[in-house]
């Protein structure tokens, strides 16, 4: 199996081995050791489409050389483009949407006997749910929601009383939780999924086409995995979805992210937890004072702030601008000092004049973030965006990403350099011959930098899953060096 994308594709992924291995296949790391090879797409952006198709080619060639006899495609662009893909693209000998997943042994299984399932066909999936959030729980028990276990609601019968779901034996161990999952990385941390979906209308953004409406896990269920994942050596739980901040409107209430926090750094073998995909219009002072009052809740804060020109926003479809966002930064910092805040923003939107960059270039210049992506707009199918007047040129959109590109490598690396005289407590990644590396707990995994440090030779190294106080003494670029206390 092979995973692209984003984290909550990785849980999709450890959902699909789970009930794969309950079904009885072996998860095997070389595609030419494989009968089948899974391959979880990412449908985002252009750029990970085309890696989606360059893996299934890939894939594909192990056919002529190796054990392979078949190569499925899964994930985000197979269910957006369904039989479209499947048409373009016949190196690929199933391409299955999110509806396969609680059948996917049969199905492999059939395909392995000659048989093609039928591609799913493009549409909208927020249709398949009620418009109204507090309707979906009950309806959306018949639907498969990728990450949501055997059936969403699955701790809740038609009584809304709690119950134990059927599952497969040998999901987990029998003395603890039953869980549909399978780790397929075996690091000190693991994405936790606590909703899927969107209801927001971004002009830009195609994922609620092809994810759903926004749909919350039920506390209990997010509990239970999160104990399993405690179990199976994760320190540290990264929660994510679509968008957090509206956790719990559709189960009537609002402050359900809140209470969940405490519960899960309570869970044995859990020492961090860690709170992805912030909507910044959608940030409740009552959800701030959780993140900064829960003990194990990190300082971390993912708001995506995507520009800070209002009239930008607006064409975004979005909220906000340059004050009431420094305003939020503000909130954070007031509760949590030494918080470390990320962001993604967009350049060359529709319509972008050069005073809007100007606004935002001044903004990130106010801002201080530890961690900024920038990204260069691109027409996505199917979205608002992609009808708008005031197209800017890709040439312009180049130099636009450039220069964001160049003040926010400056303005990363000068926060940094901030924190020089810090102590931090750092979560032990790697241990190589030379070198011990982790994360600090303002940075976020795989993509907000990492922490060097910088081990006394006489004395014993930490193992992987370790936690180790230090003190920053240096940086690069924004990455952290730091010395164990």
């Amino acid at each position: 199996m092979v995973t692209l994308g984003c984290t909550r594709n990785e849980v999709d992924s450890e959902e699909l081995a789970g009930r794969l291995a309950s079904a009885g296949w072996t998860l095997v790391d070389d595609v030419a050791a494989a009968d089948v090879a899974v391959i979880n797409t990412c449908g985002f952006i252009e750029q990970a489409k085309k890696d989606s198709i360059d893996v299934i080619l890939e894939a594909a060639e192990a056919k002529e050389t190796g054990r392979t006899q078949a190569v499925v495609a899964v994930g985000c662009m197979a269910q957006r483009y369904g039989t479209e893909l499947a048409a373009e693209l016949p190196e690929a000998d199933a391409v299955l949407g999110f509806d396969s997943y609680a059948d996917m042994s049969a199905h492999l299984t059939s395909i392995l006997e000659g048989e093609r399932p039928a591609a799913p066909t493009p549409g909208d999936r927020r249709h398949l749910l009620p418009l109204t959030p507090v309707e979906r729980q009950a309806a959306s028990a018949r639907l498969t929601i990728p990450g949501h276990g055997d059936h969403v609601g699955a701790g809740q019968n038609g009584a809304g009383e709690r119950h134990t779901p059927a599952l497969p034996e040998g999901i987990a161990p029998a003395s603890g939780p039953r869980v549909i999952r399978q780790r397929l990385e075996q690091r000190p941390w693991a994405p936790l999924k606590v909703a899927s979906g969107c209801d927001r209308r971004c002009s830009f953004c195609a994922i609620p086409m092809f994810r759903g409406a926004f749909v919350s896990r039920h506390p209990d269920d997010v509990v239970v995995e999160a104990e399993w994942l405690g179990m199976h050596g994760a320190r540290e739980l990264f929660l994510v979805s679509e968008n957090s901040t509206s956790y719990g409107k559709d189960l009537g209430d609002l402050g359900a992210l809140d209470a969940l926090l405490p519960r899960l750094s309570a869970v044995d073998g859990v020492d961090w937890v860690r709170v992805s995909y912030l909507q910044p219009a959608e940030v409740r002072p009552g959800l701030l004072d959780a993140m900064a009052g829960t003990p194990g809740v990190v300082p971390w804060y993912d708001l995506s702030f995507q520009h800070s020109s209002s009239a930008v926003l607006r064409r975004m479809r979005r909220f906000g601008g340059t004050e009431p966002f420094l305003d939020l930064i503000g909130s954070i910092r007031e509760r949590s000092p030494l918080a470390g805040i990320r962001t993604n923003v967009i350049v060359g939107f529709p319509g972008e004049t050069e005073a809007d960059v100007e606004e935002l270039t001044s903004f990130l210049s106010q801002a201080r973030l530890d961690i900024v992506g920038v990204f260069g707009y691109s027409d996505e199918d199917g979205t608002e965006a992609e009808s708008l007047d005031g197209k800017v040129s890709e040439a312009e959109i180049a130099d636009r990403f450039a220069e964001v590109s160049e003040l926010v490598e400056e303005l990363t690396a000068y926060r940094a350099q901030e924190r020089i005289g810090e102590d931090v407590t750092v979560l032990v990644e790697e241990v190589d011959e030379g070198e011990v590396v982790g994360r600090s707990a303002h940075q976020g995994p795989d993509v907000d930098g990492a922490t060097l440090l910088t081990w006394p030779t006489d004395r014993a190294r930490p193992a992987v899953g370790d936690f180790v106080a230090a003190q920053v003494v240096d940086t690069e670029g924004v990455d952290l060096v730091a010395e164990p206390r």
